[in-house]
């Protein structure tokens, strides 16, 4: 007997944790310069967008009047929405590419030292190669190109003896940089998408806990959040060499994986935090 359907939270309830939920990007818009009239506007396309593709009747017209309805919206402006060329978020292939040279470097069979760390590769010649890694991943553009490209933006070193080493720290993408904007987008999108589809009654229920601490002291919370970073760090390699090892195994397809961690912390009083001054609490939540 399957289990009955679980029903979305109720809207009322919904509002405080959505007033909490956008309170970090309130703060990122105001600091950016991003006003709320458009937020208001962007807003009011999203809802148009999302009643338009996400909530289809099977067989049925999606109507002005319908999305009006799902969305209190106005007709006119439904009307107009719909006539509008949806804003582009996608990667770019420059980005899309780089971030796939790393991950094979990463975590591919052959370009990994006894450690586990990406080896220094020679410049040219069979795999491993720095050559023969760009070249698994694209024949579009020269791999003496990308050296070329990625050494003049501080992403890896060429020693004496020509091999090319990668720095990871400046893989870290740098404050506002479209890279850093696109993975924000993205990962967040994923985080809140999972979280949402596990309370607002799908039929998938996903992965997404966190293990929380209150009424730390200042150098207590540093320690784990140092402990938390190496822990997450050594997940992410792990998961990275399993896809790795699971892409070389089977045919390219339609579906899309994310695995992502966060870490944060603040002074309690915080917008997100409870009451300060409390004995210490703990807890793994989901």
């Amino acid at each position: 007997m399957s289990p009955p359907p679980r029903k979305p939270p109720d809207a009322k309830l919904l509002q405080a944790q959505i007033s909490r939920l956008i309170r970090p990007m309130v703060r990122l818009m105001i600091r950016s310069g991003f006003s709320f009239t458009a937020f208001m506007d962007l807003a009011r396309k999203v809802y148009v967008d999302v009643a338009l593709n996400d909530f289809r009747i099977e067989g049925k017209e999606q109507t002005d009047s319908r999305i009006t309805l799902l969305t209190g919206v106005h007709r006119k402006e439904v009307r107009r929405l719909r006539e509008e060329t949806p804003e582009d978020a996608s990667i770019s292939p420059e980005l899309s590419r780089t971030s796939q040279i790393v991950a094979r470097w990463l975590g591919g069979a052959g370009y990994l030292d006894a450690a586990g760390r990406p080896a220094p590769l020679p410049r040219s010649g069979p795999a491993p190669s720095f050559e023969s890694l760009v070249s698994s991943i694209t024949k579009d553009v020269r791999p003496r190109a990308v050296l070329d490209d990625w050494r003049d933006r501080g992403l890896v070193t060429v020693d004496a003896q020509d091999r090319v080493t990668l720095i990871e720290t400046a893989m870290l993408p740098k404050p506002g940089e479209d890279n850093q904007l696109f993975y924000f987008g993205r990962n967040l999108h994923d985080h809140v998408a999972a979280a949402a589809a596990n309370v607002g009654g799908g039929d998938r229920l996903f992965l997404e806990r966190a293990v929380h601490y209150d009424g730390l002291t200042a150098d207590a919370a540093h320690r784990l959040e140092t402990v938390s970073r190496q822990l997450a760090m050594q997940a992410l390699e792990t998961a990275n060499k399993e896809a790795q090892d699971v892409c070389a195994e089977t045919e390219p397809g339609e579906w899309r994986w994310n695995f992502g961690l966060y870490v944060y912390l603040e002074p309690q009083g915080g917008a997100a935090s409870e009451a300060p001054g409390q004995e210490p609490k703990s807890g793994v939540e989901d």
